[in-house]
This record gives C-alpha cells, sequence and structure tokens, in this order.
C-alpha cells in the first residue's frame, strides 16, 4: 500500500514512465481510464490527482458522485483490472491516488481501444500495423519487462551510478535504495529485477547479456578494409552512452570557441553536432532488439561518415508515412528511465531534431536504414569546407582586431568595457586580442589601468 512518504517521493521525481499527475479530475473521466489502461499494458504506474504541472501539491476534492464516476469508468477496462481510487492526506492536502499493477492479461482494452505507455505520455494505437506490433511484443514480453533470474540487485547494482542517476532525476540523495527501485518499478514477480533495471543499474549486465556492448570501430578510408580502432563498451547502458560519446570525440574533428565565452570553459564545436550523437546513442540503447543475441550496436568511423546501428528495424507499430513523427520503444522502461535523467527530449521528435541540426551546419540530410538493422547514416564534412570554417574563424579574429585597432584611434582612453560593448564580444575576449596587438607591437599602454590611455605605435597591421 502506498504511503504519503511514497507519494513526496513520486511527486519530487516528477512525471515519467510510470507516474501521471492530474491537478485536478477532467471533466471526462475516460480521461483516467485511458491512462490507467496504458500503465496496465506496459510496467504499472501511479496517478495522482491533485498535484500540478510544477509537481505542487494543491489537494482535490472528490465527492461521491466523482468518486463512483471514476470507479464506472476504470470498470470499462477489459479484462477486469484490478484498481480503485483512494484518497490520503499529504501535507494537509487530500490527494488521489489510484495505483496501477502491470497487467497479467494484456492486452487491456477500454471501448475498444488499445492504449499503451510510451516514455512518459500515453498513447492510442490506432492502425492494425501499431496493434500487430503491441500483440507481437505481448507475446515474447517486452524484453526490459521480463524478469532477470539469477541478478541480485542487493550485491550486483552499480552502486557508483546511483548518486548520478538520483542528481540527473532530480531525486533526493536520502532515498532508501530500494524504495527507489520500487517506485521506479524495476521489480517483478517475487522482489526480482526487471531485464531493464539490469540493463539500466547494473554493475556488468554485459555478463548476464553477453551482447549489450557497443561496439565502436574506426576505419581508415571510405570501406572496411583497415581497421584503424577498435573499442567495445559494456557496464550499464548510461556508462556505454557516456564511453561511446568519449570515443567519439577522439576520432571527430572538434573546434573551439574561445570568443565570447568569458572565463567559462571553452565551447566545443564537432565538425556533427555533438546533440546529433546523444540523441542517437540513446535512441540506440533504448530502442534496439535485446532478444537478437546475435547483435551488438555499432559505432562505425569512416573517413567520409559515421554510422550508427542497432539490432531491430523499425517497429511496425510507426508506419513508413509516419516515421520521424511518432515513437514507440521496444524496451519502455529503458526509454522511460533515460527520460528520468531528461536525456529524452520530446517524444517522437528526435529524427526531426537530428535533421534540422544537420541542416543548420550545412551537412547533407542524414540516411535511414530500416530494415532488419536499424541504422543511421551521418556524412562528415568535406576537408575544404572544414579548411573554409577554420578560415572564417580566423577571418572573424582578425577583424575583432582591427575594430579594436580603429576604436582606440578614435578614443584613446576608451575602456576594455566599452570596447566589449561596442564590438559585442566579451571583456576577457577583448582583453586576449589586446594582448596579442601588444604582443605584435600594434599598441601599448601608458600609464596605469585607471588614468592611462593607448597610444598606437608607428607599425601598420
Amino acid at each position: 500500500m502506498i504511503t504519503s512518504d511514497d507519494i513526496k517521493l513520486l511527486i519530487a521525481s516528477g512525471e515519467g514512465y510510470n507516474a501521471e499527475f492530474k491537478v485536478s479530475v477532467p471533466a471526462k473521466v475516460r480521461e483516467l481510464s485511458e491512462e490507467i489502461c496504458a500503465f496496465a499494458n506496459a510496467a504499472g504506474g501511479v496517478l495522482l490527482l491533485g498535484v500540478n504541472d510544477s509537481n505542487q501539491i494543491v489537494g482535490v476534492s472528490i465527492d461521491n458522485a466523482k468518486r463512483s464516476a471514476i470507479q464506472n469508468s476504470l470498470g470499462e477496462i477489459t479484462p477486469h483490472l484490478p484498481c480503485s481510487l483512494s484518497l490520503l492526506e499529504v501535507d494537509g492536502f487530500t490527494v488521489g491516488v489510484i495505483e496501477v499493477p502491470s497487467g497479467q492479461q494484456k492486452p487491456y482494452v477500454l471501448s475498444g481501444a488499445i492504449f499503451v505507455r510510451i516514455g512518459p505520455n500515453t498513447q492510442k494505437l490506432t492502425t492494425a500495423e501499431q496493434m500487430r506490433d503491441f500483440f507481437q511484443q505481448s507475446d515474447r514480453i517486452y524484453f526490459d519487462e521480463a524478469p532477470c533470474e539469477g541478478f541480485s540487485w542487493v550485491t550486483m547494482v552499480d552502486q557508483d551510478f546511483l548518486p548520478i542517476f538520483n542528481s540527473e532525476a532530480h531525486i533526493s540523495s536520502g532515498v532508501p535504495r530500494e524504495q527507489l527501485f520500487d517506485n521506479l518499478k524495476l521489480f517483478g514477480s517475487r522482489r526480482t529485477f526487471k531485464n531493464g533495471a539490469v540493463l539500466f543499474f547494473g554493475k556488468n549486465p554485459e555478463q548476464v547479456f553477453d551482447k549489450a556492448i557497443v561496439r565502436c570501430l574506426a576505419f581508415q578510408g571510405t570501406d572496411k578494409r583497415y581497421i584503424s580502432d577498435d573499442k567495445s563498451f559494456g557496464g550499464n547502458l548510461y556508462h556505454q552512452y557516456q564511453q561511446a560519446m568519449q570515443w567519439l570525440k577522439g576520432k571527430l574533428n572538434i573546434r573551439y570557441d574561445i570568443e565570447g565565452q568569458g572565463s567559462g570553459p571553452r565551447k566545443e564545436i564537432w565538425e556533427i553536432p555533438e546533440t546529433i550523437f546523444k540523441e542517437t546513442i540513446i535512441n540506440s540503447l533504448s530502442h534496439r532488439d535485446y532478444y537478437d543475441k546475435g547483435g551488438v550496436i555499432h559505432i562505425e568511423v569512416f573517413d567520409d561518415r559515421v554510422e550508427i546501428s542497432n539490432p531491430g528495424g523499425l517497429v511496425s507499430a510507426i508506419p513508413e508515412a509516419e516515421f520521424g513523427k511518432r515513437s514507440h520503444s521496444r524496451n519502455p522502461l529503458v526509454f522511460g528511465l533515460f527520460a528520468r535523467m531528461h536525456l529524452v527530449e520530446q517524444v517522437g521528435s528526435g529524427i526531426g531534431r537530428i535533421k534540422d541540426l544537420m541542416k543548420e551546419a550545412g551537412l547533407p540530410d542524414p540516411e535511414f536504414r530500416k530494415e532488419g538493422i536499424f541504422a543511421v547514416i551521418l556524412n562528415r564534412p568535406s576537408k575544404s569546407a572544414e579548411k573554409g570554417k577554420e578560415k572564417s574563424v580566423e577571418k572573424g579574429k582578425e577583424k575583432s582586431a582591427e575594430k579594436i585597432l580603429e576604436m582606440i584611434k578614435s578614443n584613446k582612453n576608451i575602456t576594455t568595457k566599452e570596447l566589449a560593448e561596442k564590438i559585442g564580444l566579451s571583456p576577457s575576449a577583448i582583453e586576449k586580442q589586446i594582448k596579442k596587438l601588444k604582443e605584435s607591437d600594434l599598441i601599448e599602454r601608458v600609464g596605469a589601468d585607471k588614468g592611462g590611455y593607448w597610444k598606437i605605435l608607428k607599425k601598420e597591421t
């Protein structure tokens, strides 16, 4: 039975794959039943009434008529689902609570429709392809929802990762470990960790699922004849993501923007926008077919392109015409945990964002292979284009230096702050340019920083 402390922890964690908040009872109580049906068709969850979008408890008033309407609506879900509305006092407010188990008789249907949980959202299956895929997945059981016998969450969880997860998911570090796992619905029957929980929180999940790794390869040229580097990364999925990103960083061309950064860190500019790789790798880890025991995620770097592929083509729940507009995960528990860490943005928007970022970077549209193996092909910029970018950066610095000289000629008493405001750079960037001008014997400072003035030397630029 859920307690008021459990509710406060759920609220602090925010909405997600297994948590939904409503500020009040909707005018159409059927909306609640749709959420409940979706939870039952996934890993289960908790629906809270009286919590607003800012994760604040505002309380809810539910009279007998509303309670009866809610219960009648829940009764329309078939087959019968054992769940009901309860009211709890939390910090002086009344909160409505509906706990939903993961259904043992999937699919659960409401008025002839199937609802499923995709990340933090509920989605109605509307096409034959979507329903067919759901039945296929239900028959096999979602890989990440199946129990992992033999894994001990007491001794085999990656303890170093837990504080990272709590921090990124904005969960208090004081939450007991078992309570955290309970709230995230990581336990299956007999308190056994689910496969997805092992992948996400296990210290060495590849010892349980030997192909649950990311293999990174770099090739000389544009084909696979000559391998220059070959690394495989295991560990929990977040660790695989981080290691793959670090490996890519060492293989691609990275420029650094020091202009306008003040005293902060340098801004890295990847030849292919870094966000594209973050999006693609997270998607590969979330959506790959872990039932395929012969395949692993591959990241392959060639002279002219980068290819990222994972076992499992496009799921049949997404028609070709809706590719890039909708999302359907083979591993909703894993997808939901990445969403908790805010590594997954708007559901279904990833493909569009990748296309937009490639376009903004002046690169060709990404290519997608969707049959059997899902792959994203990202074309790298040509060497001549990279040289052009470097030249444009250098020209920008030269122009900044020329502007500083012109302004000093016009006003020998001008300050660094005034130069920064007029040119549009940070004071630290201006100071760096001034240092270079001094080293080139183009200007000198006469007198103190305060009260002194600039002097243009005879040497010309």
